[in-house]
């Protein structure tokens, strides 16, 4: 059975990627931030691929989405999508140089067994990338408080980046790297971001690791 989360995005696919045009200075802020730390070349993933508004800039080729309307849109983006959940990618062990889950960590039932699975996909070696909103920033907490004013965060899940941290460590990743963009709120937002190292200030974080064995 498709979950609420999945309803919310399947009804709403249109207005989740106008999403993107309307707001153009704090997507293209977020996407300058993965850029930071992305590797390119090989076979790369997105774990909910959405309407491929980040995996075409950042050049991933194959996604992951449950949500059929969303994955429409990213196909005519030139997207290979599969229609699967994040807790059990439909790949074998070591199939990707690098596999990303962008603003998707928040919507999942299970983001430590996604994780997982991002890991046991990867190659020795490979990149994992993650963009976040960071729930212990000032405008995550912002977000958090009047999440049930929006349809699409109403049923999310806001976690801390020192959390994800956690469980990177627990699966064994090395050269951990973080970045953070989007330090206004978005109504002020008319001009791109600036990237700083670290995390705590800024609502989006990119996280950058890789896997060790």
């Amino acid at each position: 059975m498709i979950d609420e989360v999945i309803q919310v995005f399947e009804r709403a696919a249109p207005e989740y990627d106008a999403w993107f045009d309307e707001h153009r200075f704090i997507y293209v802020s977020e996407i300058r931030a993965l850029k930071r730390f992305l590797i390119p070349g090989g076979r790369s993933l997105e774990v909910g691929v959405g309407t491929g508004r980040f995996a075409v800039p950042l050049g991933i080729d194959v996604g992951v989405e449950p949500a059929p309307a969303m994955a429409v849109m990213a196909r005519t983006r030139g997207i290979k999508v599969c229609r699967a959940t994040a807790e059990a990618l439909p790949f074998w062990d070591d199939s990707f140089d690098s596999a990303a889950l962008v603003t998707v960590l928040c919507f999942l039932r299970d983001p430590f067994r996604s994780l997982l699975e991002a890991t046991r996909v990867l190659k020795r070696g490979g990149q994992l990338l993650i963009g976040m909103i960071d729930k212990d920033s000032p405008l995550g907490r912002l977000y958090e408080a009047h999440q049930q004013e929006s349809k699409f965060y109403r049923q999310a899940t806001f976690y801390s980046v020192a959390q994800v941290l956690g469980w990177l460590k627990k699966l064994g990743y090395r050269k951990v790297q973080t970045c953070q963009t989007i330090f206004r709120d978005l109504r002020s937002i008319t001009s791109l971001e600036p990237i700083k190292k670290g995390h705590a200030e800024g609502a989006f974080v990119v996280i950058s690791a890789r896997k060790t064995t």
